[in-house]
């Protein structure tokens, strides 16, 4: 069975899963450490075996980093190796990719744990000897697309999350889930935000929530496939209005295809994410 098939079988289970996590406490982390894995750097920012990500180099000088979150609507069952083949093709375009874990609901993940890992895991980036982290891009698909854009808006937060070490310099949403209240009221991915965050109180869906956040003090780029029925354009066509709208820089590709043509490397629609890539 090819990967495109298995994740169409999966998709309705992934989408309950696809919601960031964090943890509460702050507390105690493991030293951050490092190990190689071929031309593949391993790295872990904490004591969780999801708090890791592998560190793919350019043969020639870097244009950058991406840091790649993978998809799965949040949920346990989808990791990382969604993410492998786009970190990989990124290295042959020229680019320094970090294909990011972190917890999941299921695992230990929701929030704020997948929110402590997103951001542990973009600061660790400060720890690699002479890494220039002048040009940070956070690239997301699907779930992985509201940490993108949530994650490049860590200035803006008025809480612990808020003085990165690593500051994003942009972000690309590969079919992001970025309006949640839509996404709870079109019941995507049977149920995945609430399966993620749980219910939408005490101001949480504002905090997590791409859309509620409008202006980002950087620019955001969506990407999305004119057939996807997993999450249909219009998550991302609400979040550009609503940022242009407030004076952000936002803009939107529409491209022809599903919700997993976006990250498979050999169509034209990651070609045009390449191109925004390297636009930003």
């Amino acid at each position: 069975m090819d990967r495109r098939r298995l994740l169409q079988l999966g998709a309705g289970a992934a989408l309950a899963t696809m919601l960031p996590a964090c943890s509460a406490d702050g507390g105690a982390k493991a030293a951050p450490s490092s190990a190689t894995m071929g031309d593949v750097e391993v790295l872990t920012y904490g004591d969780d075996p999801q708090q890791r990500a592998e560190l793919h180099r350019p043969a020639g000088r870097s244009h950058g980093v991406v840091v790649v979150l993978h998809g799965g609507f949040w949920r346990a069952m989808w990791d990382f190796s969604l993410g492998r083949p786009l970190a990989e093709s990124l290295a042959r375009h020229g680019w320094t990719a970090l294909n990011l874990e972190y917890r999941r609901a299921g695992n230990g993940g929701g929030f704020p744990e997948t929110f402590d890992d997103v951001t542990a895991g973009i600061d660790r980036l400060a720890d690699i000897d002479g890494l220039d982290t002048s040009r940070v891009i956070t690239l997301g698909h699907s779930a992985g697309g509201l940490l993108a854009v949530w994650a490049a808006g860590r200035p803006k937060l008025d809480d612990r999350w808020s003085s990165p070490r690593v500051r994003v310099t942009g972000a690309v949403s590969q079919a992001g889930v970025l309006d949640l209240r839509g996404a709870v009221k079109a019941d995507l991915g049977d149920g995945a935000v609430a399966g993620f965050l749980g219910a939408d109180k005490d101001g949480l869906y504002d905090f997590a929530d791409p859309l509620a956040r409008v202006p980002l003090d950087v620019p955001v780029w969506c990407i999305h496939g004119r057939d996807d029925l997993q999450v249909p354009i219009e998550q991302s066509e609400t979040y550009v209005k609503a940022a242009r709208k407030a004076g952000a820089r936002a803009g939107l590709a529409a491209v022809d295809g599903d919700h997993f043509v976006l990250i498979d490397t050999t169509t034209t629609a990651w070609t045009r994410t390449l191109e925004i890539l390297d636009e930003l």
